[in-house]
């Protein structure tokens, strides 16, 4: 390819001075020659480039333009395809095997829900430092997030410390598929695990419901007061025989929860133990462990009811008004929302009344308003 006159070439953007010459013939400053391009010579050199000089200019047809364009079109590559990789990696598990398929939306799905909730709760807890305010003034919601929250930590914590060692990891995967209820938090729960373990949860805290009532039967053989220690009695009797108290008959004994021998730090210690399983805490602790966590968490639910009496019940959704009735005691899986909003305004006429020394008869309130509530609708 000629290109002009004889002159050294320059490649675009700065380089070092190039010249060129015919084949069989030498170049001499002295004697200027006519760049030419051999056909040996484009394949020397990158696609693409032009190499200009002060005489004319020769495209060289075989160029990069710059040594970072090839890494960068690689990059972009990998970055597509990395793109699509989920949505194909999905569609494989989704065709060939639909239960790890579950088990892998579950798992994603739910650590983005995490992480939400986690956003959530730093915005919650800076709410509570920027205006200085207690637990119990927040909204119902944020009071019912933050309680949640706090009991999904403490059992995440057992699993996260043994992921420590090294290879670890391998024995926990296995250990979260084959006992999820127990290790495995709510979000990564599948819809129909929800259910089930719901269901089991319920089971294992009804077999302390007699327990609770059979207790509370005993203690009030021994109350100061004959005649209401004796309608206790016959209230418990009632009870086990199937029917459900009303809010009434229950604010009428009030007084027999604020002292001996039915507050809750004077309890027997197999009627806190009872009332423990209830609200799914440990009983294996000494004794004024257990009254105290249980007390605790007794006037937390008080709080929640005063929170949820401001908020009001027709604010709620079916999944809270659910979690509400499931948290005070009652199996809402199989409940309607109606059903479940009328158990929810009895349970708020009796905790809302109550003082914080009367916390032992919402205790077992927990039981005597949900033991036979579904046989008494029915």
């Amino acid at each position: 390819m000629v290109v002009g006159s004889s002159c050294p070439l320059r490649a675009l953007g700065g380089g070092v001075p190039i010249s060129l010459s015919p084949p069989g013939r030498s170049h001499s400053s002295a004697s200027p020659l006519t760049p030419i391009c051999p056909p040996a010579f484009p394949g020397a050199f990158p696609p693409g480039l032009t190499w200009r000089g002060e005489g004319g200019s020769c495209r060289v047809p075989v160029c990069y333009r710059s040594g970072r364009a090839g890494p960068r079109a690689l990059l972009a590559a990998l970055a597509s395809r990395a793109k699509t990789f989920p949505r194909t990696y999905e569609r494989f598990l989704q065709g060939s095997c639909p239960r790890l398929y579950l088990l892998h939306t579950t798992f994603s799905r739910g650590i983005q829900a995490l992480l939400l909730e986690v956003q959530e709760i730093r915005k919650i807890r800076w709410k509570m430092s920027q205006q200085s305010l207690r637990v119990q003034q927040l909204p119902y919601r944020d009071m019912e997030r933050l309680r949640q929250f706090r009991r999904d930590v403490l059992k995440a914590l057992p699993i996260g410390v043994l992921a420590i060692p090294p290879f670890a990891n391998f024995l926990v995967i296995v250990l979260m598929y084959f006992f999820p209820r127990q290790l495995l938090i709510r979000y990564f729960w599948t819809p129909a695990q929800q259910v089930e373990f719901l269901e089991t949860y319920d089971s294992i805290r009804r077999d302390s419901y007699l327990d609770v009532v059979q207790s509370l039967a005993l203690a009030a053989r021994s109350l100061p007061e004959r005649r209401l220690g004796q309608r206790l009695q016959e209230l418990c009797a009632e009870v086990l025989r199937g029917s459900q108290p009303c809010v009434a008959e229950l604010c009428a004994l009030r007084s027999l929860f604020s002292g001996s021998p039915l507050a809750l730090n004077k309890l027997q210690v197999s009627h806190v133990r009872a009332l423990s399983r209830v609200l799914f805490l440990t009983t294996h602790l000494p004794a004024f462990l257990l009254r105290r966590r249980l007390r605790s968490h007794v006037l937390e639910i008080g709080h929640l009811d005063r929170a949820l009496l401001r908020l009001g019940l027709g604010q709620l959704s079916e999944e809270e008004l659910r979690a509400a009735c499931y948290l005070r005691g009652l199996n809402s899986t199989h409940l309607g929302p109606a059903e479940c909003r009328v158990w929810l305004q009895q349970w708020l006429g009796l905790s809302c009344k109550l003082q914080a020394s009367e916390a032992s008869l919402l205790a077992n309130s927990l039981v005597l308003l949900s033991l036979n509530y579904l046989r008494a609708k029915e």
